[in-house]
């Protein structure tokens, strides 16, 4: 299952069967890289719980465009840090610490 190890840039659409959801996580987190990821399902609340067990910095649920305004940036060797949103002004911020007596 190279394609599921790989950082890869798409348009690209990996089919791998698995027997158990807690199978489909492990093969998703496996991987070196977590820049994104996608869940399709039919139960709202099923896909939710599954996103929230992915190791990606992004995750979008039944739809391929993220959101232009939310955060984006990747988690494991897929970098560090965010662009867009809130979380991406911090890398512009500088913190100053001031103690008194």
């Amino acid at each position: 299952m190279d394609i599921a190890q790989e950082e890869i840039f798409g348009p690209v659409l990996s089919i791998i069967a698995y027997d158990s959801q807690e199978q489909a996580i492990a093969i998703a987190n496996a991987s070196l890289y977590g820049l994104q990821a996608y869940v399709f399902s039919r139960q709202p609340e099923r896909a939710q719980r599954l996103a929230n067990q992915l190791q990606a910095g992004s995750v979008l649920i039944n739809r391929i465009s993220p959101e232009l305004l939310a955060p984006f940036g990747g988690v494991k060797q897929s970098g560090v840090g965010r662009e867009f949103g809130v979380f991406g002004l911090e890398a512009f911020l500088e913190a100053k610490s001031i103690v008194s007596d």
